[in-house]
């Protein structure tokens, strides 16, 4: 690191005030920073002083990140040589993985740090670490088919139109990640739904086996869900979906080291799994005992392992900047994403994810929810003064 330490103070003058490369400081900075902690400190005035910063704080969602990931490698192998009906080991599915997920990280990460970069040269402002999970985020809600323009076109989308006019990091009232899969799934429905879910590149001298589907557990249920599979597979992950949504128990995982660390929101994670619970419950009182197949005969905790309510409730709803900031608002927010996941789910087929649109318009109401809980907080103060 010494080595590199010392190239990196060679050249640095270059980019500074006065250099040749001045308009790129931003550029380099951001390069920089990502190579070493900043030597600077907080001078002058009052202020807090913590271990912690946006930069070990991205690096703790990106780890809390990495159980899913691996796991979603595997699966992709599993799930493809599951289709073939061939036998294959573990280090097999995830090498055949790792090759399928890896050029659509690259690709995210590319597109969306470019349109980072270019903005932070532009506007002379540093280049902030937010699109480090972003751009890991996003290949983990998309199926392993997605094109990868597609992928590179979500990442603009998302970093142009889901935060930097908003005035970047920090600013955007949406989830970035998110809104890159709402645009994706409304743009290009054809690609987002259906049964893509599994990659199905020919493998010599082997043919898809007769028994094999495409339909995820979502589009199951809604035709009948007595035909799911276990609440053991679905929790561990054995099905078909998004990249790195389908294993519960990964997202447990993550879910830990953000609790752990501070960086999660337990309140939020566990409201939003209550609120899907009890609105299972609310709807197996209500559902038709004449249609014994219908969705609303699901037993509630089975929302808690189909698709990526998970994934969204730890990762996506936990987004210090979109979700609620008030502790009891915590709670309000995180309740009224689950309910409407399950909501969605059950009467609006043709959105079966419903976590990721509950989460998304959560986002839009999380400021009015802490205006409220703020003012009535206000209101029984004065009362009592």
């Amino acid at each position: 690191m010494k080595f590199i330490r010392r190239i990196v103070d060679s050249i640095k003058p270059h980019f500074e005030k006065g250099g040749r490369f001045e308009k790129l400081h931003p550029a380099f900075d951001a390069l920089e920073t990502f190579l070493f902690v900043p030597g600077e400190t907080t001078s002058g005035g009052v202020h807090v002083r913590d271990a912690i910063d946006l930069k070990r704080t991205m690096v703790t969602v990106i780890i809390a990140l990495v159980p899913t990931m691996l796991f979603g490698m595997w699966n992709v192998g599993y799930q493809h040589h599951l289709a073939y009906g061939m036998e294959a080991g573990l280090m097999d599915n995830f090498m055949f993985g790792f090759w399928k997920v890896l050029p659509i990280i690259v690709v995210s990460y590319a597109a969306g740090l470019g349109v980072e970069f270019i903005f932070a040269v532009v506007k002379g402002h540093s280049v902030s670490e937010g699109y480090l999970v972003t751009g890991l985020l996003i290949p983990l809600t998309l199926p392993v088919t997605v094109p990868l323009w597609m992928v590179a076109l979500a990442a603009i989308f998302c970093t142009l139109l889901g935060k930097e006019i908003f005035g970047g990091t920090g600013m955007n009232f949406m989830n970035p990640a998110l809104l890159a899969r709402a645009f994706l799934f409304f743009a290009f429905p054809a690609y987002m739904s259906g049964d893509i879910w599994t990659d199905l590149s020919p493998e010599a001298g082997q043919a898809i086996v007769d028994a094999y589907s495409g339909a995820t557990n979502l589009v199951t249920f809604d035709t009948n869900h007595t035909l799911l599979p276990s609440a053991g597979d679905m929790f561990w992950g054995f099905e078909q979906g998004s990249i790195g949504e389908t294993s519960v128990f990964a997202c447990l995982i993550g879910a830990f080291i953000l609790i752990a660390t501070g960086i999660g929101s337990w309140k939020i994670i566990v409201s939003c799994f209550a609120g899907a619970y009890f609105m299972g419950l609310i709807l197996n009182g209500l559902a038709p005992d004449d249609l014994p197949m219908h969705s609303m005969h699901t037993p509630a905790y089975y929302h808690w392992l189909m698709g990526g309510f998970a994934f969204g409730a730890v990762y996506m709803a936990t987004d210090p900047v979109s979700a609620a900031q008030t502790e009891r608002g915590k709670w309000i927010y995180g309740l009224l994403i689950g309910a409407f996941t399950v909501i969605l789910r059950v009467f609006n087929p043709a959105y079966p994810e419903g976590v990721m649109l509950s989460i998304l318009l959560m986002n839009v109401f999380a400021p009015l929810i802490d205006h409220v809980v703020v003012e009535r907080h206000i209101k029984r103060r004065l009362k009592r003064a």
